[in-house]
């Protein structure tokens, strides 16, 4: 019998409970709410803030601003030297290192020991239970699951106090019973150097009988092309006959899915989104005939969402989860049992569905292109790039995208530099779709490009092969949970890039 069929009993409660939360996302998002009050009402946060006179959402959110992490870096900061009851109650001992501010290199967002049960554990297990509901076949158990982490390092002189990846993080304190199912061993996993960790990874699982992967995309690509270069094989399931599923997150999966078919083409294989940030667990790919994600509310995760078109002004439209419209483009606000308060995370996100409450991600609040007033958006880059690729053979690897604000002729434009997996057939259409496609999706980029009065046709420069991993690799930020930032106002990355790439 297959281990599956007896495992499968375990996550059977949990969903049916799911199922009682799709028309009850006000009444479990208000006990969250409570949750986090009485928790934290004795922090010094909690204290300044009033969290124990909070008795509905109108006094939560009067209680204290909306914050950026600039704003609760003061607190993070004594909480990392060692300091009780300031964010959250007790001494939070993890942190996970992402990306920085305009301020700081890093941000260290803390990650509680309710943080690691409540939300991004659970997150992994409802992954699975949500899989086995939809895949009633599956033999997921019989195998291994090959799971990619970063590294981590002491957090200053603190007793047992570690900073690092989240994926480190949660490598670090894994059940015991969990190392049994997974694969590589763990001082793989935890190795700072990701090009001696990819080798050591595929030497190490090649021969598992490998049922399932988590990670991000772009570094589990990279994995898996070292384990076909070992192997010698031409398709994945030669390597591993019973993988069935890829559980992926991180960075969006369109400008990979191509790849990943070429490599896996086994009719059996499956795909499954999740998101699942250093600041906490937030949704779940729950069918996979909708690319949306199932918001998660029982999380210790308190959701408020600002609207775009207001993002940014004095004193933005603030709402609960319960306050939102479908297809309308809003910033995430989260509060968590990790102590980050009405904090903006930087995603934006619009909803499809109310019953339950489902999103898929459109951006970065702070990944866009604004240049002109065209509002280009991370969602309108991948569409636009899914639709050249499709019309013309090709297959982007990586991308960025920034404003040359005025050329040698006085002209505007979007320059975009790409390095393909397999290069467009024609280039120059190539181009020209792409520019014709976002215009389609966003009227205010179609309205700049208006017979080129403002913006002229975007320009493609392609990268050279291994361009950005090397990029990466320059700034510290090879592997792990470390992204290519995707559109910039800016030409500060994408001017590092060029200069590389001559």
């Amino acid at each position: 019998m297959s281990l599956t069929t007896p495992i499968r009993l375990f996550f059977e409660p949990r969903i049916r409970e799911l199922a009682r939360q799709e028309k009850e996302g006000e009444a479990v998002q208000l006990k969250t709410l409570s949750y986090l009050m009485d928790k934290a009402k004795n922090t010094e946060y909690g204290r300044r803030c009033g969290f124990s006179a909070v008795r509905t959402y109108e006094d939560f959110a009067g209680c204290g601003p909306v914050n950026t992490y600039e704003k609760l870096k003061e607190g993070i900061d004594r909480m990392r030297h060692g300091g009780d009851d300031i964010l959250w109650p007790g001494r939070v001992k993890w942190y996970a290192k992402s990306s920085g501010t305009t301020a700081d290199k890093s941000k260290f967002i803390p990650v509680s020991q309710e943080g690691l049960q409540k939300a991004h554990y659970q997150g992994g297990f409802d992954s699975v239970a949500f899989y086995l509901r939809n895949n009633p076949n599956s033999r997921i158990f019989d195998g291994k699951a090959l799971i990619l982490g970063g590294s981590h390092a002491p957090n200053f002189n603190v007793k047992d106090s570690l900073v690092g990846d989240l994926s480190a993080i949660l490598v670090e304190n894994i059940n015991p019973l969990a190392n049994l199912v997974r694969v590589p061993k763990k001082e793989t996993a935890l190795l700072a150097d990701f090009e001696e960790k990819r080798d050591r990874i595929a030497r190490e699982t090649m021969h598992e009988n490998v049922t399932n992967l988590s990670g991000v995309p772009s570094w589990m690509l990279s994995v898996l092309g070292r384990v076909m270069e070992l192997s010698g094989k031409e398709h994945l399931e030669e390597v591993w006959p019973n993988l069935e599923v890829f559980f992926h997150g991180g960075v969006a999966f369109t400008p990979y899915r191509k790849q990943y078919e070429r490599l896996i083409t086994s009719p059996k294989m499956h795909y499954m989104e999740t998101y699942n940030a250093s600041e906490g667990f937030f949704g779940i790919q729950d069918n996979p005939a909708d690319p949306a994600m199932r918001l998660m509310l029982d999380y210790g995760i308190f959701y408020e969402f600002i609207p775009m078109d207001e993002f940014g002004r004095a004193n933005p439209t603030v709402v609960p989860v319960w306050g939102v419209e479908t297809g309308r483009n809003y910033a995430m606000v989260i509060s968590t049992c990790c102590g980050l308060w009405r904090y903006v995370i930087g995603d934006t996100v619009r909803f499809t569905s109310k019953d339950p409450y489902k999103f898929v991600i459109t951006g970065r609040t702070k990944q866009f292109i604004n240049a002109f007033g065209e509002e280009l958006i991370v969602d309108n880059a991948e569409q636009g790039l899914a639709f050249a690729c499709h019309q013309t053979g090709a297959e982007v690897q990586e991308y960025t995208a920034a404003p040359v604000f005025m050329d040698g002729t006085g002209h505007c434009r979007h320059q975009w530099l790409i390095e393909f997996r397999r290069q467009p057939d024609d280039p120059a259409r190539f181009a020209t779709l792409l520019d014709g496609k976002l215009q389609e999706l966003n009227s205010d980029y179609e309205a700049k490009r208006f017979k080129s009065i403002t913006l002229q046709p975007l320009e493609v420069v392609t990268a050279r092969p291994g361009l950005f991993n090397a990029w990466m690799k320059q700034r510290g930020k090879l592997g792990g949970q470390h992204k290519v930032p995707r559109l910039s106002n800016s030409r500060e990355y994408i001017d590092q890039l060029l200069e590389l790439n001559r």
